[in-house]
């Protein structure tokens, strides 16, 4: 094997979006992302819905509850 052809193994920081600073080793230094095990909704249990263009408003008024018909059955 030829001798310092290998990069250089030091400590490093993960710098994520929200604020979390994870330590670990890395040939780079400094490492930033933009999601991380604290703030990603698989790791966390919280999930976020992203709707894009209302599409989640769209599903739910054309296949969700309708209250006002169940309100009414129950009065009649």
């Amino acid at each position: 094997m030829k001798s310092d052809i290998h990069p250089e193994y030091r400590e490093a920081r993960i710098i994520c979006a929200c604020g979390n600073i994870i330590e670990t080793r890395s040939t780079v230094p400094e490492i930033h992302v933009e999601i991380c095990s604290s703030c990603h909704p698989f790791f966390t249990g919280r999930q976020k819905l992203v709707d894009t263009a209302g599409r989640v408003e769209k599903f739910r008024a054309r296949y969700g509850k309708k209250e006002s018909t169940e309100a009414e059955a129950v009065e009649a």
